[in-house]
């Protein structure tokens, strides 16, 4: 393919994309051959006209282009056999006809900017099938929407399509939020299976693209540990965690949250599964909530804190730290001896050694010792690229208390 853009890295520039990183920022451009609007593909060289690959460009963001493939390949070429090769990945570790699963993860799978998860399960008609709801972040990949979502039904037939694109990133990119119906018909809600449990998400206005799909391994790792114990969920959400819990034998679950709506969708999905029984609510900032709860004398035998990124740019993350630092120390002193527990950033910010090194000056002033029995990263629909630390956001440890 004859290129008529050229993007020349200023010298010296090039290490980290030849490490793996995806991302050109504009400070690192010397010059541009050519006039790129927004998606068009373009060659990126270093400074002694090295070829570096194909990239999608985005005029109005720090990150101006953004990898896509290391060959001379037009975009129009390169979606297809990407998505294919996204979803071969996934038909290895999951059963695709069952199972819900992230298809489409960003830069891992060589589409930049594009965030697809794709929901099996049930419509409240009884209608069976697959939807996908789509988050498309950047400028140079929004370019491309319309044949992203031909793809896409080429590829996996869906019942419908949602789009979900309002992360705050968008304003960087020039791009206003977009929510709406893509393709086909989507549901208000439908019920998915995770972990043989059913629960309920909700396409339009759930957080995200409705459900945290990358901690489903993750919940079966905590679950496996929770049989007879009274299991803490904090920053609980829709109850991923404590109901994977309750089902494999918890003798009791409190799931923690300060939303409301998030605490009405844990009761709902506890009574879906028939763990009513064993599965209370409150609702309460986590902070304020495990030092009472402390206070109060009340001990746990497993508790999971699986709270939201503290940790937004480069500036939060000493506060994020800290953060994590408080949270951990509340949670180790409600722990019994024995207890577990399940602790867990989403942060990219926050690298692994960073929040691990917080854990441990937690387990230092809440004076006990740990010994660390997984330390587990996001499910395998959630693939991390080598060289491009960003992609490797989600860190699960599970400790027990000696």
């Amino acid at each position: 393919m004859h290129h008529q853009i050229r993007v020349v890295l200023k010298p010296r520039e090039e290490d980290r994309l030849i490490r793996g990183h995806p991302w050109v920022y504009d400070n690192e451009i010397a010059r541009v051959q050519g006039s790129p609007v927004a998606g068009d593909a373009v060659a990126l060289e270093s400074a002694r006209g090295r070829f570096l690959g194909t990239a999608l460009w985005s005029p109005a963001s720090k990150i101006r282009a953004r990898r896509y493939s290391d060959e001379a390949l037009p975009f129009a070429s390169h979606l297809r056999p990407a998505l294919d090769r996204a979803l071969k990945l996934r038909a290895a570790e999951f059963d695709l006809d069952r199972e819900s699963c992230r298809v489409v993860f960003g830069e891992a799978d060589g589409l930049p900017g594009l965030i697809v998860d794709r929901f099996v399960g049930e419509a409240p008609d009884a209608v069976k099938g697959s939807w996908l709801s789509v988050q498309v972040l950047a400028a140079g990949m929004a370019a491309h929407k319309s044949a992203v979502v031909e793809a896409l039904e080429a590829a996996l037939s869906p019942n419908g399509i949602m789009e979900r694109s309002e992360a705050p990133v968008l304003a960087y990119e020039g791009l206003k939020p977009s929510v709406g119906i893509l393709a086909g018909s989507v549901p208000q809600s439908l019920t998915m299976l995770e972990n043989g449990l059913r629960f309920e998400v909700d396409l339009a206005s759930g957080q995200k693209t409705g459900w945290f799909l990358d901690q489903a391994r993750n919940r079966a790792a905590a679950a496996r540990r929770a049989g007879g114990l009274r299991v803490l969920d904090a920053f609980c959400n829709q109850g991923g965690f404590g109901l994977a819990c309750a089902a494999a034998g918890a003798a009791s679950v409190l799931a923690v949250d300060s939303s409301a709506p998030a605490l009405a969708a844990v009761t709902a999905n506890a009574a879906r599964n028939g763990l009513s029984d064993r599965v209370s609510t409150r609702e309460a900032n986590a902070f304020d909530l495990l030092r009472e709860l402390e206070r109060s004398g009340k001990r746990f035998g497993l508790v999971v804190l699986d709270p939201p990124a503290f940790a937004k740019n480069k500036a939060s993350v000493e506060g994020a730290l800290r953060g994590y630092k408080d949270i951990n120390l509340r949670a180790m002193k409600l722990l019994e001896p024995g207890g577990y527990l399940v602790t867990c950033s989403c942060s990219s910010w926050v690298d692994r050694d960073s929040f691990m090194s917080t854990i441990a000056d937690a387990a230092a002033d809440a004076r006990r010792r740990f010994r660390v029995l997984e330390e587990r990263p996001a499910a395998p629909d959630h693939p991390a690229l080598l060289g491009y630390s960003e992609s490797r956001y989600l860190k699960c440890a599970i400790l027990q208390a000696l």
